[in-house]
């Protein structure tokens, strides 16, 4: 009975939080709306403090802090937004437009026909949604399966049978995609500068060799740290390292 009542209390206790926060974020979309930006971040920072996240509060945070003209914040935003919803065009846009306004222009480093073609096909979907995608077809197998071992007809039989085979060949595929987009993810430890302008360390100490310079807004890797320092890596696929105080980390979820 105690269980019972324990579950029903979250159970309440979730819809009621649920609810505060939807009433908060509308609050913070009216305050954007009438141009207080500041209070409409305060807003949504207030939901994401509860533990409630989501690309609309990230997404909505970005605009806030774009027309506050604080670019880092707004680009921050914005990549936590697309991480939660990698190919969502609106913030691709806005992002676009909030990465105009940094001052590091940074080529990436070319890539090859074949990568180029295996990112655009293995990044349709986040590592989730191919997880998801291989339990349909799994199940789709099985049923498929079933209809080709009780079906009396050999033309449903056959056409059973090629039917499970690609529903099989499908899942096969979704679940190699979702373990390397998933590996990929996990590998990655993106960063967004915060510092108005840093040097880049040859080493982690102060002294060490300053090897080049970047500026606010700008997105980096952390491929390693030492005590308060992280080696970072760029697009161009230059490294150095940085002070932890000047970088925020994007998956601090």
């Amino acid at each position: 009975m105690g269980k019972k009542i324990f579950i029903l209390y979250c159970l309440c206790f979730s819809i009621w939080s649920n609810a505060q926060n939807e009433a908060v974020f509308n609050k913070a979309t009216s305050e954007y709306n009438e141009g207080n930006y500041q209070k409409a971040i305060d807003h949504y920072l207030d939901i994401l403090e509860s533990g409630q996240h989501s690309a609309a509060v990230y997404f909505n945070l970005g605009n806030s802090y774009y027309k506050l003209n604080e670019i880092a914040s707004s680009i921050y935003y914005y990549e936590k937004a697309l991480l939660l919803t990698p190919n969502d065009p609106e913030i691709k846009n806005n992002l676009g437009y909030a990465r105009n306004m940094t001052l590091d222009a940074i080529e990436t480093l070319p890539e090859t026909g074949l990568s180029k073609l295996y990112k655009s096909i293995t990044t349709i979907f986040s590592f989730d949604q191919w997880a998801y995608l291989a339990i349909v077809f799994m199940l789709l197998f099985v049923l498929l399966y079933i209809t080709f071992y009780y079906s009396r007809y050999s033309a449903r039989k056959r056409w059973a049978f090629i039917s499970s085979l690609i529903s099989l060949f499908i899942t096969i595929v979704a679940v190699l995609f979702a373990f390397t987009q998933f590996n990929d993810f996990e590998a990655e430890q993106p960063a967004i500068v915060f510092a108005d302008e840093i040097g880049i360390k040859s080493e982690p100490n102060p002294s060490s060799q300053e090897v080049f310079s970047l500026h606010a807004g700008t997105k980096v890797n952390v491929l390693d740290k030492l005590n308060e320092w992280k080696k970072i890596r760029i697009s161009d696929g230059k490294t150095g390292w940085i002070l932890s105080g000047d970088i925020k980390l994007l998956k601090d979820f």
